[in-house]
């Protein structure tokens, strides 16, 4: 009996040690996590290709490399690696070969990652390329001159501006920058490439606008109908781009597609707010698109809109639904759209019925982007992320059975980790409305120790703090330094419903400030392992 009880304390010892030999997450840690980007599905359903960046602080560079990976996580294998930055795969509809990016172009090569063939030759580069149903065409996008109509008068705009003496800007409109992106003279054109003859047409041709919009977007801003004979993109025509969020839905007849003469399009979308993210239905009957009703405003309610490409119908979908629409993908039957949404500190997948307008969510927790649907609708694959591990790719069982984690390319590295635990507390914010607040405890968490606290107050303001992996602002990383981390959604948060977004609008120093400060005292007065004395805010400012 002494024998075994000295085992036993033996075997305790050898787990907690092994458990101590975890550490907290540094910098360093972070940065060397690779990044899953783009992915896609074969049209068998077997098959994932997906883009992986790695980081290399010292060179203060990004490596991005394609991988394969069955779906049902077996057998990783690379596509593309190499210090070539190949990326964005995306399967031909015949499923023999695979479209990636390389070098600014479009390339082509067969699922063993070779036979490599370059689709497009441009001086402006090619990106987001989409293929058409019969995989006959790829629709892409570029930044040109708008009265350029050859890649030779680009070249010649650009060598002339670069061995210009003269390096001063003259701009004639407000939208001069975009963030940290000065405008320039170019403009994001649609192109369209003939894959046999490698022909590529410019689709909006001598436009003075932007496909896709330099802002507001959707999750894709353009399609072609299954049948090829039509696309769907958004474009903001609005005069004052500095003032407008009223991006639309336009299409443009194929067939009616000059090489040198700029193509009529019509516009279906009606809003004056913010349309984006035309998707073509299965059948090619419908096109469904996300609508904001209001102009002007960056954070009204995204509803989904059905538009009949017979009769020229408008449908709200879900206009009675208090969720503002994400990523948009159909059912190969046509009788479900799938969409994500934020939902409190989460990014939920929701089941949208269209005959009986019954919507179902299929994934609640973590935060969920990406979406594919098998060709057979009977999985979902998926980006995944939660606060203890970034972006992978997950599958869900669309007639029920859950979801299943296929990538796990930072599992090395996350085993060595010790991350706080995550949790969510609500308090009663102002006019005795509830407010939930994420809590991260440090690694290696001791109740009877008191802690600092780092107080985060989320920018937008329209967005949320949620259960997610962020690169910049990053939960687990500011626990990982001994602090305990509050991060709010107070007034103007999404994921609360249309109202409570809306509530900080002309209102900044009044309810959100009662939330804030309410959540503050509740956390004080609640979880005695915080210090009061040793507290500090950080955020982003609002506006």
């Amino acid at each position: 009996m002494k024998r075994l009880i000295t085992f036993l304390i033996i075997i305790i010892a050898i787990i907690q040690i092994n458990g101590q030999q975890k550490r907290a997450m540094t910098v360093e840690d972070m940065w060397n996590m690779k990044r899953i980007g783009a992915f896609d599905i074969s049209p068998d359903g077997k098959t994932i290709a997906f883009e992986a960046t790695t980081f290399n602080m010292e060179s203060n560079k990004g490596n991005s490399d394609i991988w394969l990976i069955d779906s049902d996580g077996k057998n990783l294998r690379p596509l593309k690696n190499s210090e070539a930055n190949e990326s964005s795969p995306s399967f031909s509809p015949d499923g023999k070969s695979i479209a990636y990016s390389l070098k600014g172009n479009i390339w082509l090569c067969d699922l063993e990652g070779k036979n490599d063939l370059q689709l497009t030759n441009l001086y402006t580069g090619a990106s987001g390329h989409i293929w058409s149903k019969d995989g006959k065409k790829i629709l892409f996008v570029s930044s040109v001159y708008p009265e350029c109509i050859t890649q030779e008068c680009n070249e010649q705009k650009d060598k002339a501006a670069e061995e210009s003496k003269v390096k001063a800007k003259i701009f004639t409109e407000l939208m001069y920058r975009h963030w940290n992106d000065w405008r320039g003279d170019k403009r994001s054109h649609l192109f369209l490439l003939d894959v046999e003859t490698k022909e590529v047409i410019d689709v909006t041709l001598k436009s003075i606008y932007d496909v896709p919009p330099i802002a507001l977007g959707g999750y894709i801003d353009y399609a072609i109908s299954p049948d090829g004979k039509e696309i769907a993109f958004t474009m903001n025509t609005d005069k004052m781009l500095a003032t407008s969020t009223n991006n639309d839905i336009f299409i443009i007849n194929v067939p009616d597609i000059k090489k040198d003469s700029p193509t009529p399009y019509k516009k279906i979308s009606k809003s004056l707010g913010n349309d984006n993210q035309p998707v073509y239905s299965p059948d090619g009957n419908h096109i469904a698109f996300r609508s904001m009703a209001r102009a002007g405003f960056e954070a009204d309610k995204q509803t989904l809109m059905l538009y009949n490409r017979t009769t020229g119908e408008l449908r709200n979908l879900t206009d009675k639904l208090d969720i503002s629409i994400g990523q948009v993908i159909w059912s190969p039957d046509g009788k479900y759209i799938y969409y994500n949404a934020d939902n409190e500190v989460y990014q939920s997948i929701y089941r949208f019925d269209i005959a009986t307008s019954e919507n179902i969510i299929f994934v609640k927790d973590g935060v969920n982007a990406d979406m594919k649907v098998s060709a057979d609708g009977a999985n979902i694959f998926f980006k995944r992320q939660q606060s203890t591990y970034p972006y992978e790719i997950f599958s869900l069982k669309t007639k029920g059975g859950g979801y299943t984690q296929i990538t796990n390319i930072n599992s090395d590295l996350l085993s060595q980790l010790q991350f706080g635990s995550f949790e969510t507390f609500w308090c009663v914010g102002a006019e005795s409305v509830n407010v939930e607040s994420i809590l991260i405890k440090p690694p290696f968490f001791d109740s009877k120790k008191k802690y600092p606290l780092i107080f985060l107050i989320h920018g937008g303001p329209q967005g949320n703090w949620a259960d997610d992996f962020h690169f910049r602002w990053n939960l687990q990383l500011f626990a990982s330094k001994g602090y305990v981390v509050i991060a709010p959604n107070p007034r103007g948060s999404t994921g609360y419903g249309q109202k409570f977004t809306d509530e900080i609008s002309g209102d900044w120093g009044g309810k959100v400030y009662v939330d804030l400060m309410n959540t503050y005292d509740h956390a004080i007065a609640t979880f005695n392992f915080i210090d009061p004395k040793n507290t500090f805010a950080a955020g982003a400012s609002y506006g």
